[in-house]
């Protein structure tokens, strides 16, 4: 037989080739190796995402806790001597009788504001004097004059809250006018933190 007619020999009895085999051997052993990378990848996929999401639960659990434990925090209370102050009713006498708690969140301001009692309870008989019967009598005059006192309960203590009014400036010439336009306009104050949480009252009577 002739060395030509061998490969078509070997076809008819069934054999294949060796580079045939090679080849096939060799796309195996490559697709094993992408499956086993694909298996590896999505393990480890799945194993990030797993710890992540105990991570979060962790750290969600212990925000929690944190906030449960501030909670626990007992609060700090500033008792005050009752007020008794005639309000400002035209055309009658009446007059209001109101005990006062501040509610704080530091025990050193807490110490720190008995230094200053009395500028405190100045400032919150003069908002009491300059209010009508009318106003606290409703609730939303009682939160209204709350927020005030709030607000006006630190300034003594060189914590100013809200904004001073200035008055109006008086008209200036066409220069000034077209400065003053052209000027960047003033940045807003950043907030400041009131130590003061809340005002409690503890009585309120307005005869």
């Amino acid at each position: 037989m002739s060395s030509a007619a061998a490969p078509a020999a070997a076809q008819a009895a069934g054999e294949t080739p060796e580079p045939a085999r090679g080849k096939k051997k060799l796309i195996i052993i490559v697709a094993a190796a992408l499956l086993i990378v694909l298996l590896g990848g999505g393990a480890a996929i799945f194993w990030l995402k797993k710890r992540a999401a105990a991570e979060a639960g962790e750290e969600g659990t212990a925000a929690v806790q944190a906030h449960k434990e501030e909670e626990r925090v007992p609060p700090i209370f500033v008792p005050l001597e009752p007020f008794v102050v005639n309000l400002a009713d035209k055309g009658s006498e009446r007059y209001a009788q109101i005990g006062l708690t501040l509610e704080v969140d530091d025990p050193k301001f807490a110490e720190e504001m008995k230094l200053y009692m009395p500028a405190i309870r100045n400032a919150i008989l003069m908002i009491l004097a300059h209010k009508q019967s009318a106003e606290l009598l409703e609730r939303s005059g009682k939160q209204a004059l709350a927020d005030e006192i709030m607000r006006e309960v630190v300034r003594p203590m060189g914590i100013e809250i809200d904004a001073v009014a200035h008055a109006p400036a008086p008209q200036a010439a066409p220069a000034a006018d077209e400065e003053a336009a052209s000027a960047p306009p003033a940045l807003p104050r950043p907030p400041v933190h009131n130590p003061v949480r809340r005002v409690h009252f503890a009585s309120f009577i307005v005869q």
